[in-house]
């Protein structure tokens, strides 16, 4: 856990919020660790639709702690500790894509998955809609392409290519596919 005391700074952009089954707060980890440790802890994941009704992906920086140069949607991350979810979302999406956009809630979801480097992903996910026309100014820490791409074709290459994208893409396409086939009924 954090250690507390009036002498220590912490980048708490270093660490995520520990959450139970219920998305209630437990506590803050170590980014690290808690992926070493399977704890569960929040995150969202951001996804930006055009007028053509069209996904941004992004394809991760191939230095990053777990699945890089993979295919995923166009932003996610953690929130940080006291800080709304659309908030975090909001300014990370401009860190990792230079873009702007008012983002809501759609659906969570708690998903687990294990990578060959030994870390865990134990995520209570909020999965957030926006919309976005133009192109990305990227990161190059962060994402080092990215594509706008159909729902229908996403869903094809994701079925046919499994390989080239993040395991939490793939279970929000495959299990929760409903959101994003008739997300124009949403209020984006």
């Amino acid at each position: 856990m954090v250690p507390r005391g009036k002498h220590n700074i912490i980048d708490m952009s270093d660490y995520v919020v520990l959450v139970d089954e219920n998305d209630n707060e437990i506590g803050v980890e170590e980014k690290i660790l808690a992926h070493k440790n399977k704890l569960l802890h929040r995150a969202f994941s951001i996804f930006l639709f055009n007028d053509n009704l069209e996904i941004l992906l992004q394809k991760r920086a191939p230095n990053k702690y777990h699945s890089g140069n993979l295919w995923t949607n166009t932003c996610c991350s953690h929130p940080l500790q006291n800080i709304s979810i659309i908030e975090s979302a909001t300014r990370r999406l401009d860190e990792e894509m230079g873009i702007t956009s008012k983002l809501n809630k759609i659906f969570s979801f708690i998903y687990e998955a294990e990578f060959e480097n030994g870390l865990h992903e134990n995520e209570f996910d909020h999965v957030l809609f926006g919309r976005f026309n133009g192109n990305p100014i990227l990161n190059p820490n962060e994402a080092v392409d990215f594509k706008w791409i159909s729902i229908s074709q996403l869903k094809k290459e994701i079925e046919t290519k499994p390989e080239k994208f993040t395991v939490w893409l793939k279970i929000m396409i495959t299990k929760y596919f409903k959101y994003f086939e008739n997300y124009e009924n949403n209020s984006l």
